[in-house]
């Protein structure tokens, strides 16, 4: 958000004299950053990045509030002629919740009206250029400086009353950027019997917009639901400086204010004559008191703090408080929306007395750690198995297109539907885990991997008719093709009762885990964790240290009888070799040509050798020996 620096002096006075450098320092630490300082038609520019859930902050007013509150200064007071309300002189309904108040006046425009110079230079500063139309530059004028956004209607294009009320389905509207916009039932639009003339809290419309021609105005000034906005705005791609302050949460209070100093400006650029003001609907109160203990504000800020101090500090910010020596119960200011717990009382308390006077230490834990939850090692069980049994745990996002839900979802996407989603392709809670899997998988595999081996354990929905019901979910995707770095295991595609294997091993039952072959060779299978009893507790073996002296490698070549298994000879070798040091026994080449017996092949065996000390030629030739002797009972003799 861009700010005048001028314009937050005219506002708070007092900071007249600080440094620009001093006053960026005392923003950040109220917790805004400063992302850039250029020069503008009217001095220094401030760009300030506000949270999402300040929106009282998004005006000169708003953020000179937050600097008074810090500094315990006073602000300006505002320049304030009310306006005597009375009859209606256009009829207004609201018909639905979300707009609770509608402040408005009617005026006749004088013959002359012009815009003040240090107003155009104002917002030029600002990025909105000046349109030389009193009644919109003064709208604009108003939403930069005090935060609340109005608009006007030519009065004199009004068909009848006008009602605040959800659109018609086929209902359409030109806004004022010359788009025809198709409306839905949950758009809120201001009508009149014409139809709709303007997108609540987002844009007017084209028919009733004030120019040049315009004599008689009718000034709008209300408060929109924040969540109404923001869906608007979203669904229309329509995000104007209105909807941001709307969609953030505008105070409902400054809704006759605003409509006031609306008028006041009308008379004395344009010379307006007030033909009426009244008001539709009431102004929401604040919520109810929030009660904030001394052990709560200790505990979160570390150190101890005194109420007294808090209580002085919330009142700074605009809140009704109450105290004793225990606590305080505090009433927000209606520009305050966000503020609705104890942390939230406690976080503002530490932000205006100094987050660098928070100490850096963490408190003591003085209680024993809660237990883990069954269902939490579960879920770490299988994963570990399963990262022993060499698959990589992925993490994949929560919603997916319908398209790619209903391959593998066993329930409609119809109960799983976001009515607002991020986009078309994120738009259903997913029902499987598989098709993100897949979609991995496959990438992996176009970049060359030579086999995948990918799981993951998380939430998938299920549509009810009470809505989406969720449950835990593991699903596991193989794919590629598996040996071949040996000549002993052949390469060759992954057969599914090898991920049966896998499934079995996780205790899962037989009947429910069912593999998929899907397209392109991979292997799926998807199971809920309550179909898997648990785990086995020692899931990876225990640990033994490396060695820090050299191994020895050898080779035996070996002439076997075509009969003769590869797994048969190394378990009667390595049993014969149980009490040496052997590390591995592998079979590295195979030889089936001339000069060897008929019905016999040669195999050449590699065992390495590795333990707590240097081993001697000796004892590594006579553990060769004993290796022979084993070999030689089943008919394997050594190769001349």
């Amino acid at each position: 958000m861009l700010l005048s620096l001028k314009a937050l002096q005219r506002e708070l006075p007092a900071i007249a004299n600080t440094s620009l450098d001093d006053l960026c320092e005392i923003i950040a630490s109220l917790g805004f950053t400063i992302d850039d300082v250029a020069q503008g038609e009217n001095g220094p520019v401030l760009e300030v990045d506000i949270t999402a859930n300040r929106g009282d902050v998004m005006s000169h007013r708003g953020l000179a509030r937050d600097i008074a509150a810090k500094l315990g200064l006073d602000l300006s007071p505002v320049d304030l002629d009310p306006l005597e309300e009375g009859e209606a002189l256009v009829p207004i309904r609201l018909e639905a919740d979300a707009c609770r108040i509608y402040s408005t006046a009617v005026l006749t425009l004088g013959a002359l009206q012009s815009t003040p110079e240090e107003v155009k230079n104002f917002l030029a500063s600002l990025g909105s250029g000046a349109k030389d139309l009193a009644a919109v530059d003064a709208s604009n004028e108003l939403l930069h400086r005090y935060g609340h956004p109005t608009h006007a209607f030519d009065a004199d294009k009004l068909k009848g009353g006008i009602v605040i009320r959800y659109a018609s389905v086929g209902e359409k509207i030109t806004t004022l950027d010359g788009i025809e916009r198709a409306l839905t039932e949950k758009d809120l639009v201001i009508a009149d019997d014409s139809g709709a003339i303007a997108l609540a809290g987002l844009m007017g419309g084209e028919n009733t917009k004030v120019d040049v021609e315009t004599r008689r105005v009718l000034l709008e000034s209300a408060w929109f639901e924040p969540r109404v906005v923001r869906a608007m705005a979203r669904r229309h791609g329509l995000h104007t400086d209105a909807s941001h302050r709307f969609g953030r949460g505008a105070d409902p209070s400054m809704a006759r204010i605003a409509r006031d100093l609306l008028a006041a400006r009308l008379k004395n650029w344009a010379w307006a004559s007030l033909d009426g003001a009244w008001t539709e609907g009431q102004e929401i109160q604040s919520g109810g008191p929030i009660c904030l203990t001394k052990e709560l504000l200790q505990r979160i800020s570390g150190e101890a703090l005194s109420i007294e101090d808090a209580a002085a500090m919330l009142r700074r910010l605009g809140c009704q408080v109450e105290e004793n020596h225990q606590s305080l119960r505090a009433v927000p200011p209606t520009w305050r929306h966000d503020l609705t717990l104890p942390e939230d009382l406690a976080e503002e308390v530490l932000r205006l007395r100094g987050y660098d006077l928070i100490p850096s230490a963490l408190p003591p834990l003085e209680s024993d750690p809660e237990p883990l939850a069954a269902d939490y090692r579960q879920r770490h069980a299988i994963a570990r198995r399963l990262a022993s049994l060499g698959f990589y745990q992925t993490v994949t996002l929560g919603f997916i297109s319908p398209e790619a839900d209903v391959e593998f979802a066993d329930t409609p996407a119809e109960g799983r539907t976001l009515g607002n989603p991020l986009g078309y392709e994120y738009s259903v809670l997913r029902g499987s885990l598989l098709p993100s899997l897949k979609l991995i998988a496959e990438h992996n595999l176009r970049q060359g991997a030579r086999e995948v081996r990918l799981f993951e354990i998380a939430p998938t929905f299920h549509s009810t008719p009470h809505g989406p019901e969720e449950r835990s979910t593991l699903s596991i995707v193989w794919a590629g093709e598996t040996g071949g770095l040996d000549p002993m295991t052949p390469k060759g595609p992954i057969h599914p009762a090898a991920m049966q294997g896998v499934l079995k091993a996780l205790g899962a039952r037989e009947d429910l885990a069912k593999v998929r072959t899907l397209e392109g060779g991979l292997l799926a299978a998807e199971v809920a964790l309550a179909d898997i009893p648990g785990a086995p507790e020692q899931v990876i073996p225990t640990f033994r240290g490396f060695s820090r002296f050299p191994s020895v490698e050898r080779d035996l070549s070996l002439v076997v009888p075509f009969d003769v298994p590869f797994g048969q000879l190394a378990k009667v070798i390595q049993g014969a070799l149980a009490a040496t040091p052997l590390q591995t026994l592998t079979c590295v080449d195979i030889y089936r040509g001339k000069g060897l017996p008929e019905g016999h092949q040669a195999w050449l065996l590699r065992l390495v050798f590795q333990g707590e000390r240097t081993l001697t030629g000796d004892e590594v030739d006579g553990w060769l020996g004993s290796a022979l002797d084993a070999a030689r009972l089943l008919r394997v003799e050594l190769r001349g």
